[in-house]
């Protein structure tokens, strides 16, 4: 069993089992799966996830549709959003 999404805990074969149920974007597998949505926020997991869709559904990479990429782009610690100066 190999974990792809660290962050999450999801296996190679979870994964596959996504697809041939159906679920065959990025989008798709990380509302699913969470895959991507942890602390790297995708940054270890879904290059490896995009080449297993692609190679499972006998596309290249640029025919996928690319995932949406929401800010912070970077994972930023909580204090920055907090208000220093609130009692």
């Amino acid at each position: 069993m190999k974990i792809v999404c660290r962050c999450e805990d999801v296996t190679e074969e979870e994964i596959i089992e996504a697809i041939d149920q159906g679920y065959t974007t990025l989008d798709e597998l990380k509302k699913h799966l969470r895959v991507g949505t942890g602390p790297c926020q995708g940054r270890t997991c879904l290059k490896v996830i995009e080449k297993m869709l692609a190679k499972k559904l006998g596309k290249t990479i640029d025919d996928l549709k690319k995932t949406t990429v929401r800010p912070p782009l970077k994972p930023l610690p909580l204090y920055i959003y907090g208000d220093e100066d609130e009692e």
